[in-house]
């Protein structure tokens, strides 16, 4: 698929969020840019506390941002903005959260739970037509309706992560974060969800941004992956050019922890471990480059030259 032909849905631009107080601010993202494509599914992988997850609430305005641009469909999202902006923002940016047992309300039924986002943005709908639409929402993820009287504790993890993906979809969003939507369920359970998620996006149009630590999982589900590490992106390219051809230290060590499925090939594997001193920036300071086409990496000159010999092998 052709770049230039795509559509941009959400344009990231020297994104920069800090926590703290002004006297001792910390920046958990530092001058991060993306654009996603509407209809791919986009992965943001790197380990707990590479401000992954900060980037995704920059986004549906949870985290408010320091330096940067977020402009989803040509407007700008971020910062102050007008209430109906807001509201259509909340009805067309949904999220995914990680913990399907924190994520919903205990003490409110299915119905309520799933119905929620409907209530504070579509006040006109008439209780019927609440109910067809949350009846609708569960059967898309594969539950029913009856489960719209009961509680959450009565339902499994995997299940739990289904009422949650019925509450996004109910606001027939355009793009979904999904932050690791996937990591505090069963193994057995995962692929059903990322089954689940595929043909959501067939079905609905949607876009996605995936956020995980798992390559392996991002494998499976994204067109594209941008790796993260303490809040800079080092790589973004397509999924299989990244496994193909991994250019920068970081990626790489994440690619090599990746489980084996082969017992003897896993023993002989060698760990590449990050160590960040193997980077010289103090004179040759690095930069966002385009490597290959629709392939980028963070790298100063004599990193960049080694990388394109290695492309050449």
């Amino acid at each position: 698929m052709e770049h230039e032909a795509r559509e941009v849905l959400l344009q990231v631009k020297d994104l920069e969020v800090t926590f703290g107080t002004k006297r001792r601010p910390f920046v958990a993202v530092k001058g991060v840019s993306f654009d996603i494509y509407k209809g791919e599914t986009f992965g943001l992988v790197g380990e707990s506390g590479s401000g992954k997850t900060t980037i995704g609430r920059a986004i549906i305005r949870i985290n408010p941002t320091s330096k940067g641009e977020i402009i989803f469909k040509g407007e700008k999202i971020n910062g102050k903005i007008s209430r109906e902006l807001d509201n259509r923002i909340t009805q067309q940016i949904q999220m995914i959260f990680q913990d399907p047992m924190a994520s919903l309300n205990e003490r409110a039924k299915v119905d309520y739970i799933v119905s929620e986002g409907l209530i504070n943005v579509q006040k006109h709908l008439s209780k019927e037509e609440r109910e067809s639409k949350v009846s609708k929402a569960l059967a898309d993820v594969g539950l029913l309706p009856e489960f719209a009287s009961r509680f959450p504790h009565e339902f499994s993890g995997g299940q739990r992560q289904r009422i949650g993906i019925a509450r996004s979809l109910i606001m027939e969003p355009e793009f979904i974060i999904a932050d690791e939507p996937i990591s505090a369920l069963d193994v057995s359970i995962r692929a059903q969800v990322l089954n689940l998620l595929s043909a959501l996006q067939k079905e609905h149009g949607l876009t996605y941004l995936f956020i995980a630590h798992d390559l392996s999982v991002m494998r499976f589900i994204t067109d594209r992956i941008a790796v993260i590490h303490k809040g800079v992106i080092v790589e973004l390219a397509e999924t299989e050019k990244l496994f193909a051809h991994p250019l920068h230290p970081y990626t790489r060590a994440l690619l090599s922890a990746i489980p084996m499925p082969d017992p003897i090939s896993e023993k002989q594997k060698v760990l590449e471990v990050y160590d960040p001193s193997c980077h010289d920036y103090s004179v040759d300071k690095p930069k966002w480059s385009e490597i290959e086409e629709g392939h980028f990496v963070m790298a100063n000159e004599k990193e960049l030259a080694e990388y394109r010999a290695r492309l050449l092998d």
